[in-house]
């Protein structure tokens, strides 16, 4: 009999003991949990029985780039992992990666590659928002709601959620401010149509005419972040208006003008009329150029 047979032998009952009471544990773990969804581990899950996340914060997802991932995944497979957690033994709940997801049926998969998590609705909800903020291609309209949702329905105060996103407050303030732009701002933002730089500027404007204003003349002429940031300066130079000591309401007529000019001009116009009906149309500018724009369409 070998030297290692010996050894083997001279373990002792309770050495054997140990190793049976050992196995016994791990088929029975296998039997409760099936080697496709053990926790913390990548397993393939069947597609079919993956739900989409209802907290998923993100809807827009651009069709070329699908397909591109797709025929990606047809190639080569899905290299990054989603992540699910399991609600029973046949049903899993997605936590994120909708857009692998999606591609993954489309490129007419059966299974996928999947981390199995537990996990709450509020867990859930913050996870998916995280993960959703990490992504390079989302768009600030999209980071300022999620981080609202963060703040409302998670129970963070802008200090958490910095650290949750690893991000300064300073950062998430900025993003938050966006919503408080007017919608065609926002709009715009979304769209790619203005810059992040673009509405930082806008933001520091208290007037939502103004901003308005500002905003066509980005769109229309096409302005640099740097032309913005110095028309904006140039706004705020601006003296104060005194407060009028009593406001005059304005005729259905006189108010109707105001608003075409205004509209023409793409800017406030104000109209003064006196009772002996003599008086003056003022039109502010907020820059050089802009002036000339004005002049310009004055014809002057």
């Amino acid at each position: 009999m070998s030297a290692e047979k010996k050894k083997g032998l001279g373990r002792g009952l309770s050495a054997l003991l140990d190793d049976s009471t050992s196995l016994l544990q791990h088929k029975q773990a296998a039997v409760a949990m099936p080697a496709s969804n053990t926790l913390g581990s990548v397993n393939e899950i069947q597609i079919a029985e993956i739900e989409v996340n209802p907290f998923q914060p993100r809807t827009d997802f651009d069709e070329h780039s699908m397909q591109e991932l797709a025929d990606s995944i047809k190639l080569q497979g899905l290299i990054q992992p989603i992540t699910v957690r399991r609600v029973n033994a046949h049903a899993y709940q997605l936590i994120s990666g909708e857009r692998r997801l999606r591609a993954s049926r489309r490129a007419g998969l059966n299974t996928i590659p999947a981390y199995v998590r537990t996990a709450n609705d509020q867990q859930l909800l913050e996870m998916a928002l995280i993960e959703n903020i990490q992504r390079e291609d989302l768009n600030a309209m999209e980071v300022a709601i999620s981080f609202q949702r963060m703040l409302e329905e998670c129970n963070l105060k802008q200090e958490e959620l910095g650290e949750r996103v690893s991000k300064n407050r300073s950062t998430v303030t900025n993003y938050l401010r966006l919503l408080k732009l007017p919608p065609s701002v926002q709009a715009s933002i979304r769209d790619g149509e203005i810059s992040m730089g673009h509405a930082r500027a806008l933001i520091t404007v208290n007037d939502p005419a103004a901003q308005l204003h500002l905003h066509h003349l980005i769109l229309e002429q096409g302005l640099s972040v740097r032309k913005v940031e110095e028309m904006v300066r140039n706004l705020h130079a601006m003296p104060a208006k005194k407060p009028a000591k009593k406001a005059e309401s304005l005729s259905f007529q006189v108010q109707k003008i105001q608003d075409d000019l205004a509209s023409k001009f793409s800017t406030k116009v104000r109209l003064k009329v006196s009772s002996r009906g003599s008086g003056s149309i003022e039109i502010p500018f907020l820059s050089q150029d802009d002036l000339g724009r004005i002049l310009e369409m004055l014809d002057w």
